[in-house]
């Protein structure tokens, strides 16, 4: 474990001293209400206006300083409150009260025992809410002490030399994820009660469409050890991010640089890429796999039981359990080894196909059936013929060699006239992407 220092990098004083003796302030920034409880601010640091953000060159940072996963641990003063807390009902309680007003409830009810993680990304925001609660000790305005989480090296070593370096690429990235980052997080947070998050609601509405701002978290252990003993505070759930940005100009807050270039959710190197206009933020993570699933493990606790899946499968259904079979129709053709060699081979078809390449066990296979289903009964007597093809187990190196299989589920499309076939290049698997694919190549 490392320590760093990080420098201020926002003008503008607090003081400590009276802090339950104020006048409630509010300042308005964009559609964000902040109200700013049991603490003194200079009005200057809020009521000036400063449109420009100031980038954090990588480059120049502290080595590991954007890695995905690091523990700013607050040295504050320990507030003892033995209170058992329904975190149900605050969490309800709380529903609708500002970041700030979360971020106070959080700092004050744990003190010592909590501390932030954030990703270097636009969640350096909760820095700034943290600071604006009057905690000057949060290591004078921004001089905070970090704790850089690094992976068991032993660990690391050994899915590289059983795996290879971009092993994610093939089988899907939650292991790597439980080796880099899952298991890290899970080593700090054993020596806390309480931590503090920068999940929002709008980040994936798959996944994260229902975080509360305060839960016992449902998948990590805390100090004491055991189900319940760890706290999650999420001050930004209910806040969209348009409005995180007007806060972060306001405030002048630094951010990293890679958000100029197109990187709006910003992960590890090999799993990150920009988005373009209109995708979604966390579309240009893990882009290789299904939209709707994009969590690393350690948030893994917000997805509803229905869809989750043990992040120690890597999103995987265990061999040793039942699995049905997918995209059962009757307007689905359950394509051959054969089959598909002989549509690899043959120039003039009869018809075009389109043929999904999946693994029952597959959550992401399993996530799009009913779509596929759809489109197979759309173009039912259109001149294409859809089919599909379990390519795992002893098929998954045919797959591989000749089906351009990388990751499940693969769609590809076979033109009537051409014998090679078209891999749909997108990870949108809904009916109408599909079908916007198809009649592009028909």
């Amino acid at each position: 474990m490392a320590s760093a220092t990080s420098t201020a990098a926002i003008s503008g004083s607090i003081s400590a001293h009276g802090l339950l003796h104020h006048d409630v302030k509010v300042a308005q920034i964009g559609n964000l209400g902040i109200q700013l409880k049991n603490c003194n601010i200079n009005t200057s640091l809020i009521n000036k206006k400063r449109w420009s953000v100031h980038a954090v060159d990588p480059a120049k940072a502290t080595a590991g300083a954007v890695s995905d996963q690091f523990v700013e641990k607050k040295n504050l003063n320990d507030i003892n409150d033995e209170t058992v807390e329904d975190f149900d009902k605050l969490a309800a309680d709380l529903e609708n009260a500002s970041p700030l007003e979360i971020m106070d409830r959080a700092l004050a009810k744990f003190g010592g025992d909590i501390a932030i993680a954030f990703s270097g990304a636009e969640d350096v925001a909760l820095i700034e809410y943290a600071r604006l609660t009057g905690f000057d000790l949060v290591e004078k305005h921004y001089n905070i002490h970090i704790e850089y989480m690094f992976p068991d090296a032993v660990e690391v070593q050994g899915l590289v030399r059983n795996k290879g370096l971009f092993s994610f690429y093939e089988d899907g990235h939650q292991e790597c994820c439980r080796v880099r980052k899952v298991r890290p997080l899970r080593r700090a947070l054993k020596g806390l009660k309480a931590w503090i998050t920068g999940q929002r609601k709008d980040q994936s509405p798959g996944t994260r469409a229902h975080i509360p701002v305060v839960q016992v978290d449902p998948v990590f252990e805390g100090l004491e050890g055991g189900v319940g003993s760890l706290v999650k505070w999420n001050p930004l759930a209910n806040v969209e991010g348009n409005n995180v940005w007007n806060f972060l100009r306001t405030m002048d807050v630094p951010v990293n640089s890679l958000h100029t270039k197109g990187y709006v959710s910003i992960g590890c190197e090999p799993c990150t890429r920009p988005v373009l206009p209109g995708q979604h933020e966390r579309e240009g993570r893990w882009w290789w796999e299904d939209a709707k699933a994009k969590e690393c493990g350690l948030h893994k606790g917000n997805i509803a039981s229905a869809d989750s899946k043990d992040s120690t499968t890597g999103g995987l259904t265990p061999a040793t359990e039942r699995i049905s079979d997918l995209f059962k129709s009757g307007s689905i053709v359950d394509l051959t080894r054969p089959g598909m060699e002989n549509l690899l081979k043959i120039e003039n078809k009869q018809d075009a196909w389109i043929v999904v390449l999946y693994a029952p066990w597959c959550q992401f296979c399993q996530g799009m059936e009913s779509s596929y289903v759809e489109l197979a009964e759309k173009l039912s007597g259109s001149g294409v013929k859809v089919g599909k093809f379990r390519a795992d187990g002893d098929q998954k190196e045919f797959a591989q060699q000749k089906l351009q299989l990388q990751t499940f589920p693969t769609v590809l499309f076979f033109p009537k006239f051409a014998a090679g076939p078209v891999k749909y290049p997108s990870e949108k698997r809904d009916v109408d992407s599909l079908l916007a694919f198809v009649n592009a190549l028909r």
